[in-house]
């Protein structure tokens, strides 16, 4: 009798591909392939049970191809990437996993916002050089603190809520908005224009959706106080770039700081990375050795649970 077959798709060393193919203790057959390599990734479908899924988009013609498959797993939390229409047509669970990454993505955050404060990719490029060390007078106008600054943290989920007592206790004075109040939140509920108004420093962490989409528009960076900064680690597409481009232009953003891109990876000439006032991480906030080693528990716990057709953890659908 074949091993149910379990396709984890994702850039693995050593250590993590080892770790998921203790699986196969469990009588799984563990695939550990890279997100790069589609011709091997599809010659595994016809006898997939179980997908581990972490960027790479899953369409239509995935599930098609998949007629054994019963479970996609989404390691994190946004399943923007996963065709849930598909998934639900072919009777195909569909499971994120919120919290695993919470620690991770706020750490990433706040090292972002430090980053942007203290120009530490230029200060880098300056020391290597052997300029660093002879800055030209003034330069001293180019660099912030944390304290005395308001931070205005956009949704009020796991990583905001993580975020903000951080923030407070550096001295900043912690806004936030989501689409309605939660109490559970340990900062201010400000509205929408009022919290553009007033950031010194603004934090994106809300889920893409078709109300989301664009939601850092023209209009909306136009409102922000000249001189912000934008920190990003949730998803591309909630910032219209090209406005972005024009907030930069115009000093209206001093500093953006993200972790995540309207396309990924960009293209060749993409303009923002040949900016000097931006600042870009190749959509690694959650990657820590951590956030795997909390991510594989539940993803190892919903395969067997799939197996045995129990009740599936976060499902989505």
């Amino acid at each position: 009798m074949l091993k149910p077959s379990v396709i984890a798709r994702c850039e693995a060393g050593p250590k993590l591909s080892a770790k998921l193919r203790s699986w196969q203790a469990d009588g799984l057959a563990v695939h550990v392939i890279s997100e790069s390599a589609d011709e091997a990734f599809e010659a595994l479908l016809p006898s997939a049970f179980a997908i581990l899924h972490v960027l790479k988009p899953i369409g239509a013609q995935v599930f098609a191809k998949a007629p054994q498959l019963r479970l996609v797993q989404k390691i994190g939390v946004g399943v923007n990437t996963i065709d849930l229409e598909a998934a639900r047509a072919r009777g195909v669970a569909v499971c994120n996993m919120p919290g695993t990454n919470t620690a991770a993505v706020a750490e990433m955050a706040l090292a972002l916002i430090l980053a942007a404060l203290r120009r530490l990719p230029q200060l880098d490029r300056a020391a290597r050089s052997g300029r660093g060390w002879a800055l030209p007078p003034g330069s001293e106008a180019a660099f912030g603190e944390i304290e005395g600054r308001t931070v205005g943290l956009v949704g009020a989920g796991a990583v905001p809520r993580r975020l903000a007592p951080t923030l407070r206790a550096m001295g900043a004075d912690v806004l936030y908005w989501s689409r309605s109040e939660r109490p559970e939140m340990p900062a201010r509920f400000t509205p929408w224009d009022e919290l553009l108004q007033r950031a010194d420093i603004l934090s994106l962490h809300l889920p893409l959706t078709t109300e989301t989409q664009g939601l850092l528009d023209r209009e909306a960076l136009a409102r922000l106080k000249p001189g912000a900064i934008l920190v990003n680690t949730a998803r591309g597409a909630l910032v219209d770039e090209a406005a972005l481009i024009e907030a930069l232009d115009s000093k209206r953003v001093a500093v953006a700081a993200l972790d995540v891109l309207g396309v990924e990876p960009p293209g060749d000439g993409h303009p923002l990375l040949a900016r000097d006032d931006v600042i870009v991480t190749p959509h690694i906030a959650w990657l820590t050795a951590e956030t795997w080693d909390r991510s594989l528990g539940i993803a190892r716990e919903n395969v067997l649970r799939t197996l045995r057709s129990e009740a599936l953890l976060h499902r989505v659908v």
